[in-house]
């Protein structure tokens, strides 16, 4: 028999490009008076823009301009970036993580390069964990259910991102055993978790979409795979059942334009400015397999402007009337699977198994539905947000809130917020009047 023999493929050849032509990484904080300039040039490489973006928003920087350019296989954007407060990005250590995150050895880091950023409990590594994926139709007191499953099965929910869009959730849950406190790991006992939250995820039978359950004992990007989630759950189709009325600041105006001359898709997008809002838009064009060849990103006071020419990744510009249509409907669910109307109720205590099933059920107790939720552990702390909103949709009666503090003030620290949804007051004065009022949470609780 004639032996036959194939041309050697060197694995690292793809990597060749980066070896001779490095990212570089310039944070710039002399040219402007009022921001940081971080401008990054590279090699051009499918989804580099929302690595980017993902690490910039990941630091909590707010990116108020960017320009952004990727033709000719060359990578080339400037982001405009202030810290929290308003501040330039001065932080060494900051600086220091954005110039290696993204610089030369970024790429070949990986996930580990995300895993060694400390603070962000809930969005990054939880050290021995299960992260459980759950996604189904929504309804009052659902999260108080997988709670209750969750603690019956001794199970401790250490960290936990919930979003809910047109009556669907979809939610992150980082679990360990709550005596070991190692990850979960046992076919047997996983299998029985899996029955059981099914059991609970499953939709009306006249509902056209399935709810699903899945395990992880690796690392996910929260919020980023809460988008893909939704996404592949189209809950962008579901605008004839969406059961929140929108305030007019919250409504996007996008168009959808073909820019012949050059072969592009131009999409417009305006609307109220919010943290997050250029990392939710590049994920939803990721996930559609559209590449951004030119965008430019900018905020005037409360509002946000961003404009991108876009190719699908084979090439091709699908000029459609039904494809524009599909881009719009993605764009502004990507836009309001973060927009919560109501209160936010913050709360405070020491971590304990079982806290988020009580919590979550004297909230169904008192008539309130979680529209999103982010559950935080610090050391011993558990520091959890809740946006809720009365069941009927209704305002929420300020009564039921006086009853719940009355309930739960014994045992932790509660503070009442209404979610801002008029687009007229100026962001920094909102943000002071916040800080006035309720001060650090955590740092009131810690003392």
């Amino acid at each position: 028999m004639d032996k036959k023999y194939w041309p050697y493929f060197d694995p690292e050849y793809e990597n060749l490009s980066f070896r001779i032509n490095p990212p570089r990484v310039s944070i710039d904080n002399t040219t402007c008076h009022d921001c940081t300039l971080v401008k990054v040039d590279s090699v051009n490489k499918p989804g580099i823009l929302l690595e980017v973006v993902q690490v910039l928003t990941d630091l909590d920087l707010t990116i108020s301009k960017a320009y952004i350019s990727s033709d000719g296989g060359w990578f080339m954007d400037v982001f405009h970036v202030t810290d929290q407060k308003g501040n330039k990005v001065t932080d060494s250590k900051t600086i220091d993580y954005i110039e290696k995150a993204l610089g030369p050895k970024g790429h070949t880091l990986g996930v580990e390069r995300i895993k060694t950023w400390p603070g962000k409990v809930g969005v990054h590594s939880m050290g021995d964990h299960t992260a459980i994926e759950l996604i189904g139709g929504d309804r009052p007191g659902l999260l108080s259910e997988v709670f209750a499953i969750l603690t019956s099965l001794h199970c401790n929910v250490v960290a936990a991102v919930v979003w809910t869009h047109n009556m669907r959730v979809a939610c992150v849950l980082y679990v360990n055993d709550d005596t070991t406190n190692c990850v979960v790991d046992d076919p047997i006992r996983l299998s029985a978790m899996e029955e059981q939250l099914k059991n609970i995820l499953r939709g009306q039978e006249d509902d056209g979409k399935v709810s699903r359950t899945s395990f992880s004992m690796g690392f996910t990007h929260t919020d980023r795979r809460l988008h893909q989630m939704m996404f592949a759950d189209r809950d962008y189709e579901g605008y004839g059942i969406t059961e929140v009325d929108y305030a007019s600041s919250f409504q996007p105006a996008i168009t959808v334009d073909l820019c012949e001359e050059k072969g592009y898709l131009v999409v417009n997008v305006r609307c109220k400015d919010r943290p997050k809002l250029l990392f939710d838009i590049v994920c939803t064009l990721t996930d559609m397999q559209y590449v951004v060849f030119h965008a430019s990103i900018s905020s005037d006071g409360p509002s946000a402007r961003q404009e991108y020419f876009i190719r699908h990744m084979d090439g091709c510009v699908l000029d459609t009337n039904t494809e524009k249509e599909r881009v719009i409907k993605c764009i502004e669910a990507a836009i309001r699977r973060r927009v919560c109307e109501g209160l936010s109720l913050e709360l405070c205590a020491r971590d304990k198994v079982g806290l988020l099933s009580e919590v979550t059920r004297i909230l169904r107790e008192n008539g309130l539905s979680v529209s999103r939720a982010d559950v935080t552990t610090v050391g011993e702390k558990a520091v959890n947000v809740f946006y809720v909103r009365d069941a009927s949709g209704n305002p929420v009666d300020m009564k039921t809130i006086e009853g719940l503090r009355k309930e739960i003030g014994q045992t932790m620290m509660l503070n009442v917020k209404k979610v801002p949804t008029s687009a007229k007051a100026p962001e920094s004065s909102a943000k002071l009047k916040t800080r006035f009022f309720f001060g650090s949470l955590l740092d009131r609780f810690l003392a």
